[in-house]
C-alpha cells in the first residue's frame, strides 16, 4: 500500500495552504491494479496528436479551436474501462449522474497544461480528474486575486473541482521536467491523467 505523503509533499510552495472552497483531494482513489488496467485501455486505444502532448476524447470530442464540445460532436457512450469509474463517481456523490465525457491526457517530462478554467458553457458544475503514472505539480491560481497554491498530484489520486476551484480558479500544469515535492526534487516520467466531466446541454 501506498504510504500517504506528508502535508509539506502534498504542497510544495506552503505546508499549510487555504485551499480553494470546492477542491478535494484524495490519495489511492484506484488501487495499482485498478491503474494498470486502465493504462493497458488506454494504451491500446488511438490517440489524437492535435496538441503538442497526445489526446483520447470520449463521449464527445472538445474543439480545441472553438474552445467548446457540442450536440454534434458527440462520439458514443463511455468504453467499458471508463463507464465503471463514471458510475463510481455518481454513486460516491460527486456527480449527479455519471459522467459522459472524457478526456486523457498524456504528458512526458517536459510537457504542461498553459492555465485554464474548463469550458462554462460546455461543462457541468464538476470536474474530476484521475492521475495514473507520474506525479506532478498542478498550480492553482484566483482570479482577480492572484493569490496561488500548488498541489502535487500523486498517482493514483483523484482531484475534484467544484463551486468555485471550478469558476473562479484556473489550473495549469507547469512545462518541465522535475518537480521540487516536499524539499526534494522529483524527476517526471510519463503522466496520464483521465479528466471526467458532464455535458451541460444533456
Amino acid at each position: 500500500m501506498t504510504t500517504a505523503p506528508s502535508q509539506l509533499s502534498l504542497f510544495p510552495a506552503d505546508p499549510s495552504p487555504e485551499l480553494p472552497d470546492g477542491l478535494t483531494y484524495r490519495e489511492d482513489y484506484i488501487t495499482g491494479r485498478d491503474a494498470d488496467g486502465l493504462l493497458a485501455a488506454v494504451d491500446a486505444s488511438a490517440w489524437l496528436a492535435d496538441l503538442k502532448r497526445r489526446v483520447q476524447h470520449y463521449g464527445y470530442r472538445y474543439d480545441y479551436k472553438a474552445r467548446q464540445a457540442r450536440r454534434e460532436d458527440r462520439i458514443g457512450p463511455l468504453p467499458d474501462f471508463l463507464k465503471g469509474v463514471a458510475i463510481r463517481l455518481a454513486r460516491e456523490g460527486m456527480f449527479s449522474k455519471p459522467p459522459n465525457q472524457v478526456i486523457v491526457n498524456e504528458y512526458l517530462p517536459g510537457q504542461g497544461i498553459a492555465a485554464h478554467i474548463d469550458c462554462r458553457p460546455c461543462f457541468g458544475e464538476t470536474i474530476a480528474i484521475l492521475s495514473l503514472g507520474s506525479a506532478c505539480v498542478m498550480r492553482f491560481e484566483h482570479h482577480p486575486s492572484s493569490r496561488t497554491v500548488e498541489l502535487a498530484l500523486q498517482p493514483l489520486s483523484l482531484l475534484t473541482l467544484s463551486s468555485e476551484a471550478r469558476h473562479e480558479w484556473t489550473h495549469a500544469i507547469p512545462a518541465r521536467k522535475s518537480d521540487l515535492i516536499g524539499g526534494e526534487k522529483h524527476l517526471r516520467s510519463r503522466r496520464i491523467s483521465l479528466t471526467f466531466r458532464t455535458m451541460r446541454f444533456e
